[in-house]
């Protein structure tokens, strides 16, 4: 995908690129973003295994980057986590170490990694910073790819000190947006909880929220990730990480998120929390300061309206959505 014509002196691959991340940020460069230097290339696992080292190299190679978004990972929600803590480090594992050699082995200027807030200690102080990542175990609900999105930074600095390769990470907090995985049994909570107002509004039935709805989220909008995604590839040039987040007064409970969700799409029906269900980790409160003293002047689009808009994008593409 080329935007205007000229020069291309950045070739840019963006793997785990028809994702929920990689959509937004394909949508943030034909709109606005783009620039005439620059080349997007957008991958999927169509395109090739990361789990193969081999299909990997074959990659790079035939795209010959020259900068890296490095999206594709196992993912899922908190069940999912919980039944398959050694596929999400097995998995995950190896996807990084191939993409991140790959980079090295092809003379990479820049890979930006995407972590998660699930990475840090699960016994911790809040708000949580990038100082913390290592100070202590996960939570046991998601250990496997926690640790395993944590290596990544580990690699990063080891390609550092070892061969002064600019490979760095960022950290957001819950993202979600258009083309999220709405899948109720292994998706994350906000997209699941759209695809149960949906449902439970088509059939006229009462709307279930798994555990209690008080653990407490900072969500991110997709499209605003994307902007800041573009701007660390750009701009941010240190090793160490940056967690891309809303402030922590914007956090909201998982209530206070179904609510959001039941306005938006016009539910009138009753909402049930089922408390045998587990909440996972009650809260994760990240600092953005880091990102504040770089970005003072960032807008986030107000929670509200992103909500509004991904409920919006759900209902006119049911069909086809990942669910």
């Amino acid at each position: 995908m080329t935007e205007a014509p000229g020069p291309k002196s950045k070739r840019i691959l963006v793997t785990g690129g028809t994702g929920l991340v990689g959509r937004a940020i394909q949508k943030v460069v034909a709109d606005s973003e783009g620039r005439p230097d620059e080349e997007w290339v957008f991958v999927s696992s169509r395109d090739a295994d990361l789990t193969s080292a081999a299909e990997t190299k074959a990659l790079f190679e035939k795209h010959k980057p020259t900068h890296v978004i490095h999206l594709a990972a196992m993912v899922g929600g908190l069940f999912k986590n919980i039944r398959c803590n050694l596929d999400f480090w097995r998995r995950n594992i190896h996807i990084n170490d191939n993409v991140l050699h790959s980079a090295y082995e092809c003379g990479v200027q820049k890979v930006v990694s995407c972590l998660s807030t699930c990475i840090f200690p699960d016994k911790t102080t809040y708000p949580i910073d990038e100082t913390m990542i290592h100070n202590g175990p996960p939570h046991s609900s998601n250990f496997g790819y926690s640790y395993a999105k944590r290596m990544i930074d580990v690699q990063n600095r080891g390609y550092f000190e070892q061969h002064g390769c600019r490979f760095t990470a960022v950290i957001p907090t819950n993202v979600f947006g258009p083309h999220d995985n709405f899948n109720i049994e292994d998706g994350h909570v906000l997209p699941g909880l759209i695809h149960k107002v949906y449902l439970a509004k088509r059939n006229g039935s009462a709307l279930t929220v798994w555990g209690t709805g008080k653990p407490r989220r900072q969500f991110i909008y997709s499209l605003d990730l994307a902007r800041l995604f573009i701007w660390v590839l750009r701009e941010y040039e240190e090793v160490e990480p940056i967690i891309l987040s809303v402030g922590e007064e914007d956090e909201v409970s998982i209530k206070e998120a179904a609510e959001a969700i039941v306005e938006a799409m016009d539910f009138r029906g009753e909402l049930v929390f089922d408390a045998t269900k587990a909440d996972g980790q009650f809260k994760k409160t990240a600092s953005n300061a880091k990102l504040r003293r770089y970005l003072p002047d960032f807008q986030f689009t107000p929670f509200s309206q992103a909500v509004k808009e991904t409920c919006a994008w759900f209902s006119a593409n049911y069909a086809s959505a990942r669910k």
